[in-house]
């Protein structure tokens, strides 16, 4: 069993869901980086994702987009968030999911992309542009490593693409909670609830799900544990956070708002 796996099956024992958080590897800095993960994990964090700055993020807003930017005019490489991860694995078990776009793993040939990211401590991969149709020889380097593939869905996913991107994803189902773009918004929709409670049922509880696009206070990870949702991602909020602190609060300030998110999380017994 997977330590994504592992992370659910022990947060469902204890009637939470779990707390995905997101950051860019590279922003604000490197160093910075660090300070940021740190924070999240001593904030209660479940699950990092962690993200490889693209040139052509199409699935990002303009906050994760600006991040992926000055990650790149940063000196970002493979090779470095590597460094990164194995450096933070020395200090948690915690789930370590890479979120990047296809095209670099594709460059470096998947079965070694995969395999040189779990060794250095990754468990889990998202990738927004790999359809399902295209995705065997991806799927075939990630099991031969036993790591994670986490695809991703939207409200307006048929019955039957939804049951198939449930068969095809392991650790979690990604449920994208809006329509477009990351970014923080500032309602949530019905349709959106809908969609969560459609997946849950076509997932069957062989998958978790997870939830995320928008995701920006703790009554919006209340509102979606409520209605059921496995995880709770938040992404962009993180980001615009780490843009308006100063580094040497960045531990403080992500730890501190990371427990605010994460007490959202317990499940109120009726």
């Amino acid at each position: 069993m997977s330590r994504i796996s592992l992370k659910f099956s022990e947060l469902s024992s204890k009637n939470e869901g779990a707390l995905i958080t997101y950051m860019m590897a590279g922003y604000p800095t490197e160093k910075d980086s660090l300070s940021i993960l740190r924070g999240m994990i001593k904030g209660g964090a479940d699950i990092i994702e962690l993200g490889f700055p693209f040139s052509d993020p199409l699935a990002d807003g303009p906050v994760i987009q600006n991040a992926a930017t000055v990650s790149l005019q940063g000196g970002a490489k493979v090779s470095r968030f590597f460094s990164l991860v194995k450096k933070i694995r020395k200090e948690t078990e915690l789930p370590l999911v890479l979120m990047t776009y296809s095209n670099i793993l594709y460059h470096t040939g998947y079965e070694r992309f995969i395999h040189d990211a779990v060794k250095a401590g990754i468990d889990g991969f998202i990738l927004p542009d790999m359809s399902i149709e295209e995705s065997d020889r991806y799927m075939d380097a990630a099991k031969a490593q036993k790591a994670d593939t986490i695809f991703l869905a939207s409200p307006n996913t048929t019955k039957n693409r939804l049951q198939k991107i449930a068969e095809k994803s392991s650790g979690f189902l990604y449920l994208v909670a809006v329509y477009g773009i990351t970014g923080a918004k500032t309602q949530i929709q019905e349709y959106t609830i809908k969609a969560l409670k459609n997946t849950k049922k076509i997932a069957g509880g062989k998958v978790p799900v997870g939830i995320g696009f928008g995701v920006s206070t703790p009554a919006d990870v209340r509102r979606f544990i409520t209605a059921g949702a496995d995880a709770v991602i938040a992404g962009s909020v993180f980001l615009r956070l780490i843009e308006d602190t100063p580094a040497k609060k960045l531990y403080s300030t992500i730890s501190a708002f990371t427990k605010t998110l994460k007490r959202q999380t317990v499940r109120i017994k009726e």
